[in-house]
């Protein structure tokens, strides 16, 4: 079914601001009905219209009109693709009919969730339906997680290179970041704030780093919480804000990949302490905009990360490997990590059906592709 497929990507909420992002650098790169065939889809076709025009898209660009309130629609627009790339968020507030949808029906799905409470959920409920009907359900297709679930792989991808083997211990560190929380995500932060309010006991899966293994639990894993020296940065670290989100996707790459990294395996993720570039306080949501809103062209282009991995082996040998990134996080980058981990996705039909976290489906393929075509890169320090 999905080899017939009328597309190979649909974009959906391609008139809101990262949607928007995505449209434009897959117009840009791929143009329309050549190496990728992809579509635009959102509730407006007069918006869409206007955004095609508004990207430089081809006029011959295809449009689709689909509302995340009309269940049918979704349905239709599900059964036209092999792959529905979603920025319509928060996900739980828009994304349930839709992944049950491409669960149901075969078609592959990737978002932007930074939303454990939702993505537990989403587990319980679908991941049999995927792996039924070949669905491949990849959450956190941005800034997070997949900085971090790649970082921490291709760690142990050169551990396994460099030291023999794979390593207990890796440590996520943001040295530099210039560029803010998207509108998107901000929204979504106060969606799963306001679910806690409404059911508490979803604030214990939100602190636990375990959340999204079912079954599973590992060891006690650091809890980033406060300011300390890292010696192995010679560094003063404290929070980082993403944290929350991206270990709980770290733990769940390891158990999707039968736990190569080890059952004991502890990872913990803090900022740099920089008063020339705090990392730690840039991603601020009270400073972020409202979904639809976003910086300009030149404020992305003129950001950056720069995240540092440090791999500890029980006999003290260490690795150390950065992964970097050329556009401001929430919007330049994630834009084109998203588009480029979709192509990848629909490229690679021996990943089996189920709901996925990308670095754990994709793994080295992933890493080239976003080095060649989105402006990251995977360096060995040392």
């Amino acid at each position: 079914m999905k080899d017939a497929a009328e597309f190979d990507i649909i974009v959906y909420g391609a008139t809101g601001f990262t949607g928007r992002l995505v449209a434009e650098h897959l117009a840009a790169r791929y143009g329309v009905g050549g190496e990728v065939k992809w579509a635009m889809a959102g509730r407006s076709l007069e918006k869409l219209e206007a955004v095609r025009d508004e990207i430089g898209a081809p006029t011959d660009t295809p449009l689709v009109v689909a509302d995340a309130a009309d269940p049918e629609s979704l349905k239709a627009m599900v059964g036209r693709a092999k792959a529905i790339l979603t920025t319509v968020g928060p996900y739980q507030l828009y994304g349930s009919d839709l992944v049950a949808a491409c669960a149901a029906a075969g078609t592959d799905y990737l978002d932007l969730s930074g939303e454990p409470n939702w993505m537990a959920r989403m587990i319980v409920e679908h991941e049999a339906a995927a792996k039924a009907s070949g669905a491949r359900i990849l959450f956190s297709c941005g800034f997070d997680s997949i900085p971090f679930e790649l970082g921490v792989f291709f760690a142990q991808e050169t551990a396994k290179a460099k030291l023999g083997g794979v390593v207990p211990r890796v440590k996520g560190r943001m040295r530099q970041l210039k560029g803010g929380l998207s509108g998107g995500t901000a929204a979504s932060g106060r969606a799963t704030m306001e679910a806690i309010q409404k059911d508490p006991s979803q604030l214990m899966l939100m602190i636990d780093p375990f959340a999204l293994t079912p079954g599973f639990r590992g060891p006690e894993q650091p809890r980033g919480d406060a300011v300390e020296h890292d010696e192995d940065l010679g560094a003063d670290v404290g929070p980082f804000m993403m944290a929350a989100i991206n270990t709980k996707n770290v733990h769940r790459s390891n158990f999707l990949q039968g736990h190569a990294y080890g059952k004991d395996f502890v990872y913990d993720e803090m900022a740099v302490v920089d008063p020339k570039a705090p990392a730690s306080f840039a991603l601020d949501p009270a400073n972020s905009p409202k979904p639809g809103e976003g910086p300009s062209k030149e404020e992305r282009e003129s950001g950056f990360y720069d995240a540092v991995f440090v791999g500890l082996a029980a006999d003290g040998r260490k690795v150390r490997v950065a992964v970097k990134g050329d556009k401001d996080p929430g919007y330049g980058s994630t834009s084109k990590i998203i588009a480029e981990t979709a192509i990848c996705l629909v490229n690679a039909p021996d990943v089996p059906g189920g709901i996925w976290v990308p670095g754990a489906a994709l793994g080295n393929r992933l890493i080239e592709r976003l080095q060649k075509n989105a402006g990251l890169s995977f360096e060995v320090e040392a």
